[in-house]
């Protein structure tokens, strides 16, 4: 539309003559777009982007739709015609638009403020989304639903957690399945590393080629779970190429991430990653191309408009890139870097980058990986010195040196994320402090003290004709999931009471929204099984700073999804006490490294050294 429409002098005229025109950028302004998306698919059944909207001064719509051509043609209106109409309805029949919009606003209101009903989590609300996962599961492909076929690790999160705390193998074995299926398909960027948007078939092999920083965050965790539970090294070779794509190609000098990268070339969608057989041979030499090609099915057939997406859907058995492949792999990734450019969308959104802040300071604790560790405290470091305000407000997004929008739910819950992760990955109890501050702020900011949940924008934005509450966990999930995860995840730390008031109110603000289809909800359900199955609460104290490593080692060389760790120091010793009171009570025993483990606040007698962890655990 904007090629043929809002760059057109015959439809800039009439825009100009009888029209306030506004180009919303719905990652800027995801409220706007929340809000007038959700009155489309009410006036027509059916929403997607572009969007377009007719609104009184008011900001009362009364027209509704996706894209439109300039010109009417066939079945859809045009732009032209359409605000033609408008125009002359406005002239002559004023009140029959303002009556419209005025229903359609009356109707928005009703549904937003809609009574909610407050259940308690119950086993049973997972146990139905399980069985829904598995009706719509695809046995020879994995992944859920036909295609077109999209990632939704927070499903795999939930599943691989509810198998592992029930003992169900065909519940891992479904998330087993889709992690090897979407490695093997085109989905998987098995040159540069990374995940496309998602497939267009059911064998993951066509991906719609836009990589987005939210989905490999996510995919990231939910490999590295994965890995954690399977000790596949498969998985971790996907987390280790993931985070190296993010590292060479998504980094802003000052340490924050870019949101995405374009689906086209050159105009020519998909034309970046595919390949024939000759081109390859080029690159590598004949016998060595002939290896690569065999091995990642690049055949003079093509399987994308006469190319190849390079993939390991026939491979006979899956393993890891030996030297010579990684070699080869490397060569044409070079390769593709100089043969054609891909654009790349360097907005830093606030969410986003949280998200992958998660990510790689997981990934560090578990892989003992330093560098992870640095990527994620940069990362961090730059929302805290580009992405507030003067009065420390959080920001949407920044981009050429400006930050703007006021930051939404999802912004504070996904950063109250990141900071806990952080904090795993380092003991540092900075990251545990600026927790606590964080969710102080999103509860003042967004909470709705009658009614339970968080609105989507905070108190002190200017006012929209309704506020809404998101819930459904879609591409990414909600801020009022990942709000109740964090904070918790947050109270079973601090033991606050405070936090603990709201998180019993949001758990059944949560469970009474989703309790009709769950598996739309599937990062709420990661939030009740913290309250549903027993929790491990491990506090350990060590003047010997050696050991942190080990201690990490130990700790992470499971799966432990329900559990809580504390580290005191000698240097944190006095701050963590006043921070979590109840540290007071742990001390070392006999000089030695000392560690207390409790179970749903059920503890076991004190032990000492390390190397017990595990054993312990």
């Amino acid at each position: 539309m904007e090629r043929e429409s809002f760059e057109d002098h015959e439809v800039a005229d009439i825009l100009n003559e009888h029209f306030i025109s506004i180009k919303v950028d719905k990652e800027e302004r995801p409220e706007v777009d929340a809000i007038y998306m959700h009155v489309c698919q009410l006036m027509t059944g059916h929403g997607g982007w572009p969007l377009t909207i007719l609104m009184t001064p008011e900001q009362k719509p009364f027209y509704a739709c996706t894209y439109l051509p300039k010109r009417s043609s066939g079945h859809m209106i045009g732009l032209m015609n359409l605000l033609n109409a408008a125009t002359r309805m406005w002239e002559s029949d004023q009140e029959k638009l303002l009556r419209s919009s005025e229903e359609i606003s009356d109707i928005l209101a009703k549904e937003y403020q809609s009574e909610y009903s407050m259940e308690s989590p119950s086993i049973v609300i997972l146990e139905r989304a399980v069985k829904q996962f598995i009706a719509s599961f695809d046995e020879q492909y994995g992944g859920f639903g036909q295609a077109p076929k999209f990632p939704s690790p927070h499903n795999l999160l939930f599943l691989l957690r509810f198998g592992n705390f029930n003992d169900e193998p065909e519940v891992i074995g479904m998330v087993e399945k889709t992690l090897e299926k979407m490695y093997q398909g085109g989905i998987y960027d098995h040159i540069g590393g990374g995940f496309s948007r998602y497939a267009t078939d059911e064998k993951w092999l066509v991906p719609h080629f836009e990589k987005m920083l939210y989905d490999n965050a996510l995919l990231v965790f939910v490999y590295l779970e994965a890995y954690q539970q399977m000790r596949n090294p498969l998985f971790l070779e996907v987390v280790e190429q993931t985070l190296g794509y993010v590292m060479r190609e998504m980094v802003h000098p000052k340490g924050g991430f870019y949101s995405a990268q374009d689906a086209d070339s050159e105009g020519v969608e998909g034309k970046y990653y595919t390949f024939t057989p000759e081109e390859i041979k080029k690159v590598l030499g004949a016998e060595a191309g002939e290896q690569f090609n065999s091995h990642y099915e690049i055949s003079k057939e093509g399987n994308f408009e006469g190319k190849n997406i390079p993939n390991r859907i026939h491979a006979r058995e899956l393993s890891v890139c030996d030297e010579e492949v990684n070699h080869w792999r490397e060569e044409v990734y070079q390769y593709r870097l100089e043969r054609t450019k891909l654009h790349k969308d360097d907005k830093i959104l606030t969410s986003w980058n949280a998200l992958m802040i998660a990510a790689f300071a997981r990934a560090s604790a578990v892989l003992q990986n330093e560098e992870y560790r640095e990527y994620a405290i940069r990362g961090y470091q730059f929302i805290e010195e580009n992405l507030r305000n003067k009065e420390g407000r959080l920001l949407i997004r920044y981009r050429d040196g400006e930050a703007a929008g006021l930051g939404n739910i999802d912004d504070y819950a996904f950063l109250l994320l990141a900071q806990l992760e952080l904090y795993e990955a380092s003991f540092d109890i900075e990251y545990l402090k600026d927790a606590r501050a964080n969710a102080m702020d999103m509860i003042s900011l967004f909470w709705d003290a009658e009614a339970g949940g968080f609105f989507y924008y905070g108190n002190d934005a200017r006012k929209l004709i309704v506020r809404p509450k998101e819930v459904y966990d879609g591409a990414i999930p909600s801020g009022n999931s990942v709000a109740t995860y964090g904070l918790m995840k947050l109270q079973r730390i601090l033991d606050d009471e405070a936090i603990e008031n709201i998180v019993k109110k949001q758990m059944a603000f949560m469970a009474g929204t989703v309790k009709e289809h769950p598996a739309a909800y599937s990062f709420a359900l990661c939030a009740f099984m913290l309250d549903l199955y027993p929790m491990k609460e491990l506090v350990g104290v060590t003047w010997n700073a050696d050991e942190i490593a080990g201690i990490h080692c130990e700790i992470y060389r499971r799966y432990y999804p329900n559990m809580i760790v504390l580290l005191k120091t000698m240097e944190n010793e006095d701050e963590l006490e006043e921070l979590v009171k109840y540290t007071k009570e742990y001390k070392m025993v006999s000089g030695k490294s000392t560690f207390y483990l409790c179970v749903d606040k059920s503890c076991m007698p004190p032990f000492t050294g390390v190397d017990h962890i595990h054993m312990v655990l």
